[in-house]
């Protein structure tokens, strides 16, 4: 095992997330403390060095020879998450030189270095964890933070699913939330996708027994809400800055859902089609309707069968 991976290993057991132990953070902790390719760990030592002092010890240690507009990324994705991991300290040298200072220097801290120092031996794991003992691992804190960022969305049998943060599922739930209560009263959550996850809720057998092509998901609106009172399904596009349900997107829809047995019907806010029906979640007690010749409800699928179809969509039990 090379001492580039052992030192990637290192980093990983003290808690450094994914991106701060690829190989250009290996060799950082190995400049730091001093280790060449047939070095000992327990000759690891302290010393500050600046950004390019790192740089010239893997040029000169490891023939890595990073060019010189890396010293940014090796400073803002891996050394200052070794500082707020407390596997550095900044400046220990003087703490009173400025942040701006071309002089700025980091030195690996004590309590990684005693990490460091016992790699290898029986030592290493009381080392490391008194480590994480002390100084929280910075991949759960940055998890952490993210958790407090996610979007929390309740379901009908009282679990709640964290989304991905960002204005998108914000708005997502909030059509399940404050929508559906007010213009579908009672209906049922079939398909929620994710902006990261992709597919929250998905469900498969309903839809297919609905006639939703489920194979093609990727085909899907964000969201797909199924009021079993009036047999009507919505498709429902959530918009927060691009991508309304346009006469393009509108006709896909209608082609997708050519074998459905239930008429739907979508909402969004921009370039829109008409016969679409747009919720603004900032005025949730209204809704806009691009006129086409009637307001929500489904329409028959053909001239010849209008009437029927009308009827049909208005009785639960047909």
């Amino acid at each position: 095992m090379t001492k580039i991976v052992q030192a990637s290993e290192i980093l990983e057991l003290l808690g450094l997330p994914k991106p701060q132990r690829n190989e250009r953070s290996a060799l950082t902790l190995l400049a730091l403390a001093g280790i060449g390719p047939r070095s000992p760990w327990k000759a690891a030592r302290a010393r500050p060095l600046r950004t390019v002092d790192v740089m010239a010890f893997m040029r000169d240690a490891y023939g890595k020879d990073y060019k010189p507009n890396s010293r940014e990324t090796i400073r803002r994705q891996t050394l200052h998450q070794f500082e707020q991991a407390r596997v550095v300290d900044r400046n220990a040298d003087d703490p009173t030189r400025p942040t701006n200072s071309g002089k700025n220097a980091y030195q690996i801290s004590a309590a990684a270095l005693r990490v460091v120092r016992a790699y290898g031996t029986s030592a290493f794991d009381t080392e490391v964890a008194g480590f994480l003992r002390d100084h929280a691992s910075l991949a759960a804190t940055y998890a952490g933070i993210r958790e407090t960022h996610l979007v929390p969305l309740r379901l009908s049998d009282g679990s709640t699913v964290s989304l991905s943060p960002g204005k998108h599922n914000e708005l997502q739930v909030a059509v399940v939330n404050e929508f559906g209560p007010r213009f579908a009263p009672g209906a049922e959550l079939l398909y929620f996708g994710d902006t990261a996850r992709k597919r929250v809720v998905f469900e498969a057998e309903l839809l297919r027994a609905l006639g939703v092509p489920i194979t093609e998901h990727d085909k899907l609106p964000d969201l797909i809400l199924y009021w079993r009172k009036q047999r009507w399904l919505y498709l429902v596009e959530a918009v927060t800055s691009h991508g309304p349900v346009s006469p393009k997107r509108h006709s896909e829809l209608e082609r997708m859902l050519g074998s459905c047995r239930i008429a739907g019907f979508r909402r969004y806010a921009a370039e829109i089609a008409w016969d679409t029906e747009v919720w603004v979640a900032e005025n949730p007690d209204h809704m806009i309707h691009f006129n086409g010749q009637k307001f929500l409800g489904p329409y028959a699928l053909d001239g010849a069968k209008r009437g029927r179809a009308s009827k049909r969509s208005r009785d639960p039990d047909r």
